[in-house]
This record gives C-alpha cells, structure tokens and sequence, in this order.
C-alpha cells in the first residue's frame, strides 16, 4: 500500500508517528544495507564521513546528501512508497529535503539528546511544520543499541525553542522537563526494514549503542513545495524537482 491507513492517519495526527511493519523486504534491505556498509565503511576509515560526537565522546558516523540521484540511496529516496505516503501525509505536492544515513557502530555510536527537526530546519528558512521523516532500520533497532526515543503527542506543542550544548543543538531544559513530565515516553524498537514516520515537530532522542550490534539507519526527509526555505541558508534542502521512481528500482543499481 502507498498510502497510510486510516489507523496510520490517526496515529499520525494524534501521536505524531507511527510504525510501517515490513516497509522494505528482507531481500530489499539485505540489498541496500549490505551496499551501504561496503562504501560508507570505507568513506569512514578515508575521512570523508562527518561524525557527531555526545557529551560522553561517544561518536556516532553521519552521511548525509545534497540531492537525490541515480545511485541507490537517491532511488531509494525517490521511491514511489516514500514520496506517496509522505505526500498523503502532508497533504500537498512535496519534495526532498534531505536524506542521509545515521550510522551507530557498535560499542561506540553516540547519543542523540531530545530535539524536533523543525526546531532546525525553522533557523534554515522552512517557515511551517509541513515536513516529516521517514527512517528506515536497517539493522534491528532496540534499547541496547541506541533506538530511537519518542515523546508520544508532542508535535502538538509546535516548535520549542532550541539552544546549542555539548555540540548539539537541543530544546531548552525548563520546557523539556515540562514535556517529558507530560507526555508518554516511549521506545520505539523495530524490525530490519520497519519505517518510523513521524512530524517534524515529535520530540526525539536516542541513546547510545553500548551492545556488539550495528544500529544504521537510512532518514527520508520531505517538505511541502511551497514551504521551500525562503533563503539558501544550507546546500541541502532547497527545492528540487521531486521524481518518483517504482518500489525497489534502487535494487537494480550497484
């Protein structure tokens, strides 16, 4: 299915996420995840992958793209499930924002403290929370090895202000504290393949890997047309001609 059920819908607007079962085939993320290690492992070990550090000095590994080609992750990103269900969600014609791949290694990928997306991509000129994200695990994705924490209904809060610490950019203690006391938290453990859709205003967060696993994950972004940034604050972002490929055409690539 393209588009999100009624369930999903609901859980979209009431939770702010939810969870596709089986978004990808086994056979489809053996393909692209088995790709990805082989390159990105090698770009890490040359320099040439950014890498995020937490305040213990853990690091987690960062790829991310300005536009979305022919290879397999600009296909993938391009892919017709993704772009239809985000743009059923948003509820108008759409584009890539961004993409990119968050890499955990074991033992060693750092933590992500609680934040919305928009409360960064507001300051890159995206007036309006028309934007969500699409991540996809790649690897079984639980407690020990970093996933992805959500504060159920938050996005109802719209942006909170964000502050810089630590070499992230995180929302302001006093209105976290009131946020986490309010909402349910929730860890959101998934399946190789599973996608995780949420609105750009969700709280989120992950902790470390502390386990012997890989936690790598691929992150769609899109945008509303008409909310393209207002000025060109980033090389990533700006509106490009979004155009849809079939389900799977990024297998078709090496």
């Amino acid at each position: 299915m393209l588009v999100p059920t009624r369930a999903e819908t609901r859980a979209y607007e009431a939770d702010g996420f939810f969870v596709r079962k089986g978004f990808l085939s086994d056979g489809e993320v053996a393909d692209f995840r088995d790709a990805a290690r082989r390159q990105l492992e090698e770009e890490s070990r040359s320099g040439s992958v950014m890498e995020k550090g937490d305040s213990a000095g853990n690091k987690t590994l960062l790829k991310l793209w300005n536009s979305a080609g022919d290879d397999k992750y600009g296909l993938l990103a391009r892919d017709e499930r993704l772009v239809r269900m985000s743009e059923a969600l948003i509820g108008e014609d759409i584009y890539l924002y961004s993409h990119k791949m968050t890499m955990k290694q074991p033992r060693e990928g750092g933590a992500w403290e609680w934040h919305q997306d928009f409360g960064y991509w507001y300051n890159n000129g995206c007036l309006s929370p028309e934007m969500l994200s699409i991540w996809i695990a790649l690897d079984p994705s639980n407690k020990a090895n970093g996933c992805l924490q959500v504060l159920k209904g938050s996005h109802i809060l719209g942006r909170l202000n964000h502050i810089r610490e630590d070499g992230q950019t995180n929302v302001e203690k006093p209105y976290l504290e009131a946020a986490v006391e309010r909402f349910e938290h929730v860890y959101v453990e998934m399946e190789p393949g599973d996608a995780l859709v949420f609105h750009c205003n969700l709280l989120h967060r992950s902790d470390a890997n502390t386990s012997d696993t890989y936690r790598w994950g691929y992150i769609c972004s899109y945008n509303a047309a008409h909310n393209a940034p207002f000025v060109r604050a980033r090389d990533y972002g700006n509106f490009e001609e979004l155009k849809p490929v079939p389900a799977g055409s990024f297998m078709n690539v090496q």
